[in-house]
């Protein structure tokens, strides 16, 4: 039988922009030297994650990436969230590090993923074995088809600019049959493009006007990781 196992190996400017980091997500190092070349090893449970040290290596240039297939992804991103909540005070939601939250990817067959940009620049897409899930609404409206575009754009292409547009077309085009828990996601998920565009008073406005959407007990319950990332991204405004 095949006992094969994959490790990623990702550049990176220094070992010291990297490794903070993933500790912070409950990696552990199993290896780092200086000479003759910096590399660094970082295990965590079964992923095992390697980089190379390229001290002119610019991050905003990166096209490293990795898949990561796993059976609980919302666990996974819960326990990552964590651990970034202890080590820097908050989630990183935009900028370079930052992790985005569980969504429906129509690009994956209907997997639910979601990625971490480290501060190498490096995309780590985690990514449910599981296809479908909750959120997959696609059937609902016009509105939730137009979030699942827009998630395809900003999460997995990298656009958050045509993300942002093609929420703004449908946000501008309210349909009485919108479910209202859709509604909210959109705007959320438009704060967090806001953000990643240097846009905080827009993201501000956005959450101001997904917490005054009303909703029913069902729905708030649906909504309590959006409601939660909705909270990290608030956290996230810069402060007068």
């Amino acid at each position: 039988m095949a006992n094969e196992t994959t490790i990623p190996l990702l550049p990176c400017r220094l070992l010291d922009d990297v490794a903070p980091f993933y500790q912070a997500l409950g990696f552990q190092v199993t290896h780092r030297q200086a000479r003759p070349n910096p590399y660094l090893a970082l295990r965590r449970e079964d992923l095992n994650l390697h980089f190379f040290g390229m001290p002119e290596f610019d991050p905003a240039t990166s096209y490293g990436s990795c898949l990561v297939v796993v059976d609980d992804l919302v666990g996974i991103h819960r326990a990552f969230a964590a651990g970034l909540r202890a080590a820097y005070g908050k989630v990183l939601v935009s900028g370079v590090p930052r992790m985005s939250r569980p969504r429906v990817r129509r690009n994956q067959d209907g997997h639910t993923g979601f990625s971490i940009v480290d501060p190498g620049g490096n995309w780590i897409r985690f990514v449910a074995r599981a296809t479908g899930g909750p959120g997959d609404r696609e059937d609902q409206g016009a509105l939730a088809r137009a979030l699942g575009n827009a998630v395809v754009q900003a999460d997995s292409r990298g656009n958050p600019r045509q993300a942002a547009k093609i929420l703004d077309g449908a946000l501008a085009r309210p349909d009485a049959t919108d479910d209202p828990a859709v509604h909210v996601e959109a705007l959320v998920y438009r704060a967090e493009l806001a953000l990643l565009l240097d846009e905080p008073e827009a993201a501000r406005d956005l959450l101001r006007r997904a917490g005054a959407v009303p909703l029913g007990a069902e729905s708030r319950e649906r909504l309590a990781d959006t409601r939660q990332h909705a909270a990290d991204l608030t956290a996230a405004l810069p402060t007068d």
